[in-house]
């Protein structure tokens, strides 16, 4: 197993009354899989990718990679956020040199590798032009360039599409799709679009309102590349959104009844 998610929970102390946002999560990835983590706002799906990063302990239980407990994070495990998270005083190549710089790679090693993942990412005519000139699409081209420049076996994604345009999302899920089946890589991807995970996905978590557990581990057999109009993707979609549905509903319904209480 690549990951290993053994009885976690998580509880957050705020101001008021602490908040259980994981209960007993037991979840396993093999390596090189591809797996989506769905549900309903606040249900944990990034509070459980922060644990895979190492960026937040567990409560309760652990996280393991590849058998070994997590501790805190690791270029093992490159992380690719929602936000980009550039430099914005670097140029782009500069960003995706920027960890290997850190680990003190030789300079022609470094070239040679930010050379490759800006041609493979189709950016090399953008190498030295900033961020604020680039549009959403190219920042998180560059931004997933810098994290592969590590060569990291797991990638660890946040809602990293969420925030673009259809077409440019559509075309991202595409080539992310070719670097995962060229690479190898294990990719966990947190997403609350049910026709995104299906797209891209050789699993589908499917997590309950808060605090999330395990709801529904669903194994895609579809053949890639995947339509969107067949009607076996279309089946699925509705039974994925069922049980999102449900989710989110029961979600609803307890905070209406929390609030009524209060």
């Amino acid at each position: 197993m690549a990951l290993e998610f053994q009885g976690v929970a998580q509880r957050f102390q705020g101001q008021g009354a602490p908040v259980q946002v994981l209960h007993s999560v037991d979840l396993s990835i093999a390596e090189g899989e591809f797996v989506c983590l769905l549900g309903p706002s606040g249900c944990g799906k990034s509070t459980l990718l922060n644990a895979a990063a190492g960026f937040i302990q567990p409560t309760k239980g652990q996280v393991l990679f590849r058998g070994t407990p997590i501790q805190g994070p690791s270029p093992e495990r490159g992380m690719v956020f929602q936000e980009y998270a550039l430099f914005p005083w670097m140029s782009v190549e500069e960003n995706v040199a920027f960890g290997l710089k850190a680990r003190g790679e030789n300079p022609e090693k470094i070239r040679t590798r930010v050379a490759e993942l800006l041609a493979k990412l189709r950016l090399t005519e953008f190498a030295g032009r900033w961020p604020r000139d680039l549009s959403g699409g190219m920042r998180q081209r560059v931004a997933i360039a810098r994290v592969l420049a590590l060569d990291p076996p797991c990638l660890l994604m946040d809602e990293p599409f969420g925030a673009l345009d259809a077409l440019t999302r559509r075309s991202l899920q595409d080539e992310l799709l070719q670097l995962w089946a060229e690479l190898g890589k294990t990719v966990v991807f947190v997403t609350h679009s049910i026709e995104e995970a299906i797209l891209l996905a050789d699993r589908i978590i499917v997590m309950t309102h808060r605090p999330g557990q395990v709801k529904r581990d669903c194994k895609v057999t579809l053949p890639r590349p995947r339509d969107p109009a067949d009607p076996a993707f279309n089946a699925l979609k509705q039974e994925m959104g069922q049980l999102v549905m449900a989710e989110q509903h029961a979600f609803e319904d307890a905070e209406r009844k929390s609030f009524t209480a209060d």
